[in-house]
């Protein structure tokens, strides 16, 4: 399997051609009471804990750590770099979709969910399944040590490997059921969104944008 990227920023997803808009904000700078953050896409602006925003963001608490932000009535916890998107959105067919942004590095990162636990994904064609490390696995309530035992060879040896079934991953708008997963014992810094998922989506790359849209 790849190689997990080290890079831990994250962008925020940005979504084109929808009946209903989702809230995407991305935070950029951290300071005490105060964040710079960017919402669907705006230029940078700072808010000062208790303000919020026309778009309806408002910062409850930051340091310089992480921002604590109230975004469509939902509380979230963002660190410097990272990216939400909340809200179902659908493309102009009606099918569920998501658009991601590449970041500095030009990798896809975005948050999403597996069996309704959030979690942050990276965007890898070169794993077959979403491969998660077993402390991540735990951290999700994935019972791993029940799945099928097996071994893969990565760039820093060979590693003990379960292969699970995961009862549903999220993506943006996107929601698949009966995904295979892949639990490594190795640690990896985020969770890799593999062809178990990808497969099952239409994908398009547009410059520094990929869109997908569920198939199936």
């Amino acid at each position: 399997m790849k190689k997990p990227y080290s890079s831990l920023s994250l962008t925020a997803a940005l979504l084109f051609s929808v009946t209903a808009y989702a809230t995407n904000v991305s935070v950029v700078g951290l300071f005490s009471d105060k964040a710079i953050v960017t919402i669907n896409g705006s230029k940078q602006k700072l808010i000062r804990a208790g303000e919020k925003t026309p778009e309806g963001v408002r910062l409850i608490s930051a340091d310089s750590n992480q921002a604590v932000l109230e975004i469509d009535g939902k509380q979230q916890t963002l660190s410097l770099g990272q990216g939400v998107s909340t809200g179902g959105v659908q493309d102009s067919d009606g099918k569920a979709s998501a658009t991601l942004t590449a970041d500095a590095q030009g990798h896809f990162l975005t948050t999403g969910s597996i069996n309704g636990n959030p979690t942050r994904f990276l965007v890898d064609t070169g794993a077959s399944a979403i491969s998660m490390s077993g402390a991540e696995a735990k951290r999700l309530g994935i019972s791993y040590l029940n799945g099928e035992r097996g071994f893969s060879s990565t760039a820093n040896g060979v590693s003990r490997v379960y292969r699970v079934s995961l009862n549903t991953v999220k993506v943006g708008d996107i929601s698949i059921n009966g995904v295979e997963g892949i639990v490594h014992e190795s640690a990896m810094p985020f969770v890799l969104l593999g062809m178990s998922f990808l497969n099952r989506v239409n994908m398009k790359r547009e410059g520094d944008s990929m869109v997908l849209t569920k198939r199936f």
